[in-house]
């Protein structure tokens, strides 16, 4: 049994119509990200999925005669890409909704929700995400009398790219203050959050805990509308080349679903599922053990937390106040108590902890906390994590290393905030930022992500971003903070090898080696070997997960 790689299509040439034991699979370079033994030209695996062996196209077809053959002449085949932070059923849901990704004004804003509501019913709710005001001409946040023309009767939420703000109309502020329990004027604040006023009246912009008055009102989305969404997010992690997810924030009802999936075999990829905080699905871990799906590509292990708010926001916790606005130092979204509660509640469940930190003050109080709770025990192979690091005290990024602290980054967060993140924190704090480099070079581990839906799904954008430290158009010329720049090998292995092992996961996936899953790519360039610019360009011939293609080009 034989399948060849031809042009735009993988297709089957059979022979027999029973089914191969061993497949062997020759390419013109194969990169494995295993040190002792970084490229090959052909590998095997059995029946199970398991790879067998890698090395010589001749020694391994003499090895497996009766082998089914992949044969992919003229491409390069990496391990599958582990996207190390992302929300998928966020991603599936924002696949749903009004896209407002990359809109220079609100009044594009309101032309796409315009076309988008003309095919909703006529009650329903206006949902869209994906705008930042730090795109607009004014750079200022907006208000709901910015909606109200357009829609004067229809409720609209809109989330921020960040997620971590949202803007409603005065038709869904009216929503929200119907079932309030208190008014929403004045001077008072919900925990965690913001609600942004003119005169003690809400303007129609949420930040953070706020957000979650607007979502106790919007009608929650059915069992069928859940499964859609999952699907679609499935479907577009493998459509780019995604063999892994490490899912944070995974409610107790998410899993089920996802277990579904599994129980039905139609997960297409593995998720890493980390649970939604100190909430039911740690306590389910806490109360019955840490969740492995029998299938191999489920699995909840961790729990993620959160300390602070997001920098496009000015919700990101600072030490300092934000150098462009004067006497804001951010937002604390869990406080600091009930933080230290629910890390030592995981680490006595034996549950890894994961938690957000953006501010370089949220970041202190992460690393301390697991500091003081940890104690003796720092030196264990915990691998606790933080969720973007993404401005730290330049004297606090060795402290990773000491404390063996993952640092679990974005790149493309670093090309998406490049135009603005200086005014927000200054050349001084700006040096702590999105700073790869130093804290390769203090002995931390990196795990890269994207953050979807935040920013996109597709890995190559990660890896561009990565190497470049450029946006699309190649702005800056030579990269913004270049020395921070990863290189080619670095970056495919934060995607690889090192988010495997940040998800405790090296002993299955990451790298290409004998007795690992056969999850890999198939690209028609080789990553390693094109020019950096063409990273976010390269074409994906095929996505497998044990030995069998879950995407397939056409």
């Amino acid at each position: 049994m034989r399948r060849c790689l031809l042009a735009m299509v993988l297709g089957a040439m059979s022979g027999a119509g029973l089914a191969a034991e061993v497949t062997v699979l020759t390419a013109d370079r194969i990169h494995t990200s295993d040190p002792r033994r970084p490229q090959v030209q052909a590998m095997a695996w059995d029946s199970a999925g398991r790879l067998l062996a890698l090395g010589n196209a001749a020694e391994l077809r003499a090895k497996y005669p009766q082998a089914e053959r992949v044969e992919a002449a003229g491409k390069t085949v990496i391990p599958g890409l582990i996207d190390a932070h992302g929300h998928l059923m966020g991603l599936g849901f924002a696949l749903m909704r009004a896209d407002l990704t990359g809109t220079r004004s609100k009044q594009e804003i309101v032309e796409r929700l315009r076309a988008y509501a003309s095919q909703l019913p006529k009650d329903a709710w206006l949902l869209g995400g994906g705008w930042d005001q730090n795109d607009w001409p004014e750079k200022r946040f907006p208000t709901a009398a910015d909606l109200d023309a357009a829609f004067p009767e229809r409720p609209v939420w809109l989330e921020r790219v960040d997620g971590h703000a949202g803007w409603a109309n005065s038709a869904a502020l009216r929503a929200v203050a119907a079932k309030s329990a208190r008014s929403l004027e004045g001077d008072w604040q919900p925990d965690g959050g913001r609600i942004e006023r003119a005169g003690g009246k809400p303007n129609g912009v949420f930040v953070d805990g706020a957000m979650g008055l607007v979502y106790a009102v919007i009608p929650p989305a059915d069992d069928a509308t859940r499964e859609q969404a999952a699907a679609k997010a499935f479907d577009a992690a493998v459509r780019h080349g995604l063999t892994g997810v490490h899912d944070m924030g995974v409610s107790r009802e998410d899993l089920a679903l996802f277990k579904r999936f599994a129980d039905q075999g139609r997960l297409p990829l593995r998720v890493d599922a980390y649970a939604d905080g100190d909430g039911n699905a740690l306590a389910d871990l806490c109360a019955n053990g840490l969740y492995r799906h029998s299938g191999g590509r489920l699995e909840m292990r961790g729990v993620k937390l959160y300390i602070d708010g997001a920098l496009g926001s000015r919700g990101a916790a600072m030490l300092e106040e934000y150098s462009d606005d004067h006497g804001n130092r951010g937002l604390l979204v869990t406080d600091p108590a009930s933080y230290e509660t629910a890390v030592r509640k995981a680490r006595g469940c034996d549950v890894q902890v994961a938690t957000h930190a953006i501010g370089d003050r949220g970041n202190r109080i992460v690393l301390d906390t697991y500091q003081k709770v940890l104690g003796d025990g720092a030196g264990s192979d915990h691998r606790w994590r933080i969720e973007h690091s993404q401005i730290v005290a330049p004297e606090d990024i060795p402290r990773f290393a000491r404390l063996g602290v993952i640092a679990s980054m974005q790149p493309t967060h670093a090309t998406s905030d490049m135009p603005w993140a200086e005014d927000r924190v200054g050349p001084q704090r700006i040096l702590g930022a999105y700073a790869w480099q130093r804290f390769l070079h203090s002995g931390a581990r990196l795990a890269l992500g994207s953050d979807f839906p935040v920013e996109s799904v597709d890995p190559r954008l990660g890896l561009y971003a990565a190497v470049t430290r450029q946006d699309r158009d190649g702005q800056p010329p030579g990269g913004w903070q270049p020395d921070q720049r990863l290189s080619a090998a670095e970056a495919v292995r934060g995607f690889t090898a090192d988010a495997a092992w940040a998800g405790r996961d090296e002993k299955e996936v990451g790298q290409l080696a004998p007795g690992l899953r056969a999850d890999f790519v198939i690209l028609d360039e080789d990553p390693l070997a094109v020019p950096a610019a063409q990273l976010d360009e390269l074409h994906i011939r095929s996505t497998w997960v044990d030995g069998k293609p879950v995407y397939e080009a056409r």
